[in-house]
């Protein structure tokens, strides 16, 4: 039988404790994608930036950039971002995090003010989408 080769779905691991707690890997590559699960501003366990939207929001985007780092892709590789706030207020912050990152790229982004965190003194919570394929190939023809 021939035809396309199925792609292993690879994930990774770091030393935080939910994903042991609660069954997750940090990130999974399936295909072309690899989509990086929610990522607090936590460095070694610690929050970096206490109160302080802007730090954390820095903090948790390298965070999630560290776990593509691991499928050797980078900034450029993302095409979407999710940024969770628990502040409506934060929102000029976390924009100038994500922009200082990620305005040579320009992937789509979803900002949401949400509840609250496992921690209360987290301020901002960071997911991504990034592409590993052929960045220059042209679009598959839609279907008719």
């Amino acid at each position: 039988m021939t035809g396309t080769p199925v792609q292993r779905v690879q994930r990774v691991q770091t030393d935080s404790p939910w994903e042991e707690s609660i069954g997750f890997a940090r990130a999974v590559a399936a295909g072309d994608r690899v989509l990086v699960a929610g990522t607090m501003p936590l460095v070694e366990g610690n929050l970096v930036g206490e109160g302080d939207p802007y730090e954390q929001a820095r903090t948790a985007i390298r965070n999630a950039l560290g776990a593509l780092e691991q499928f050797g892709l980078g900034p450029e590789s993302v095409v979407r971002t999710r940024m969770y706030l628990t502040h409506a207020r934060d929102v000029d912050a976390v924009g100038s995090a994500h922009k200082e990152i990620f305005d040579a790229v320009r992937p789509a982004a979803t900002l949401l003010v949400v509840s609250g965190f496992v921690d209360s003194r987290v301020l901002v919570e960071v997911e991504l989408e990034a592409y590993r394929g052929n960045p220059t190939a042209a679009p598959a023809a839609a279907a008719e």
